[in-house]
Order: structure tokens, then sequence, then C-alpha cells
């Protein structure tokens, strides 16, 4: 049973991830199960290139990102259990006891996060209902989101990045996916507000 997991490897997906791994020495994060589904062949970051980006040198590739990342939180929390090579195809179930079914195998979970893209080939079943248009991409693009008030579509299913509703820019997704990490945090730590920094002071 995991008490979260993550569904998609993009920009939201991980670094929803990585801030809730660098939670693990906090007290009421120590016993949590975290996994990432990290399925990245349909990401937006595929074809991307970043010359303005905040923090990221010009010229990076979302292909490079894709793959630096994930081994970016392999490296620095391994107790992260990262599945690749599988598609979310339904979830069944409601809070606190989900079960998310793969193309190959299926997981039992506390909390979800959905990190994956905006696409109208949007098709988990057991989540369908919460679909509406893009509020904020070009119509014609046909793109839609998940209804959701501050990234909670229902109790203990989240929403990040542009499927949240967000327009399609890196550092929007990135911030979209740690918000959703430090709202998990907050409720892990009995609604007392909490967010994870590293320091060279300590």
């Amino acid at each position: 049973m995991f008490d979260v997991l993550i569904i998609g490897g993009g920009a939201s997906g991980v670094s929803c991830a990585l801030l809730l791994g660098s939670a693990h020495k906090k007290p009421f994060v120590q016993d949590k199960k975290i996994g990432i589904i990290s399925h990245q062949k349909t990401s937006a970051l595929q074809e991307a290139l970043f010359n303005n980006a905040y923090g990221i040198t010009s010229g990076k590739l979302g292909s490079e990102l894709l793959t630096e990342s994930l081994k970016q939180l392999h490296d620095l929390y391994p107790h992260v259990e990262q599945f690749e090579n599988e598609k979310v195809v339904r979830i069944e179930g409601t809070f606190p006891n989900f079960i998310v079914f793969t193309n190959k195998n299926s997981y039992h979970a506390k909390n979800i996060v959905i990190a994956i893209g905006s696409s109208n080939t949007f098709a988990i079943e057991g989540v369908m209902e919460y679909v509406e248009p893009h509020r904020k991409a070009v119509a014609e693009k046909q793109r839609i989101q998940l209804k959701n008030e501050d990234h909670k579509v229902a109790d203990g299913i989240y929403v990040a990045g542009t499927l949240a509703g967000h327009r399609s820019q890196l550092a929007i997704a990135a911030g979209s996916g740690a918000a959703v990490a430090t709202d998990i945090l907050t409720m892990w730590n009995f609604g007392i507000s909490s967010q994870i920094h590293d320091s060279i002071r300590k």
C-alpha cells in the first residue's frame, strides 16, 4: 500500500516526487511509502527546447530533462519507488483505498497524484467523470483538464501540471507538482503547513 502514488514522469510528476522524497527525514514522513509511475512516452518535454526556464542552462533539451530528473530522483531518494514503461489505464476505489491498474500491474494507494498531459486522448477509467475542457488552452487544441479546487479533485485524488488547468510552461508545471507535494506533506503533518528546504547552513 502506497501512501501516495504519482502518475506521470514529466515536470509536475517528478517535481512532486522529488519534494516528497526529500522530506524523508521528517518524523511524519519516515514511515510513508511513495511511488511514481514514470511513463514519459507522450510527455510534451520529448520535443521541448529550453532557453527561458529559470535555473536551466539555455539549450537544454526536454528529452534530457526527462532522463536526468528520474536519475536525480533515483540517486538522491532511492526510497521513492519508480515504475517505468507502464501506462495507467484504470483507477478503482475511494480514499484511502485506491487500486491503480496499469497495462502490466496493479498497485494499492491511499492517495493518488495524476500528473500527465492535458491531451484530449486522456483515457484513465475511473476518473473520466472529472474531465472538462481546459480553461486556459486555445480551444482549437481541444485540451482537457480535471475538475479541481487548488489541485484537489476528490478525497485522495490530486492533479498537477497542465491537467490541473495550468498553462504549458515548464516552471508552472514543476511548481504545480511541488504545490501538490506540500499539500500532501501538510496533510501528513496533521494540517500544520509544511514545506521542505535544504540549506548550506545545515
